[in-house]
């Protein structure tokens, strides 16, 4: 099996899990050069806010770094709670909870999500 189908392997179940719970999810996905997080619904049929460093006001500068993960991380807390989302289940898509995930996990309990 590669890394990449392990990944998913593991994302498979954490999204199995949440659909169980019924909340809404945080999901992340990163690549080496940009960071990007989105709430969607419990089934994930919608959408509900979005955040990555391909945002106009967060392009500047280096945009797949520790930092840039910690702005994705307060904006995409900012758009869930302007769309009346407070508690969601984190989903890091199979990736390990260490640099920029961790990164963004943390910015976005600092701004005000909980999870």
């Amino acid at each position: 099996m590669s890394a990449n189908n392990e990944r998913l392997r593991r994302a498979r179940k954490v999204r199995m899990k949440i659909r169980e719970l019924g909340t809404n999810r945080l999901c992340v996905h990163r690549t080496p050069r940009h960071m990007y997080a989105q709430v969607t619904t419990a089934d994930g049929s919608k959408v509900i806010a979005t955040a990555s460093t391909l945002d106009k006001e967060l392009r500047q500068g280096a945009t797949g770094n520790v930092d840039a993960a910690k702005k994705v991380g307060q904006l995409i807390a900012e758009r869930a709670k302007a769309a009346g989302v407070e508690q969601v289940a984190f989903d890091r898509s199979g990736y390990r909870y260490h640099g920029r995930v961790q990164a963004l996990a943390d910015a976005a309990r600092e701004a005000g999500l909980q999870f």
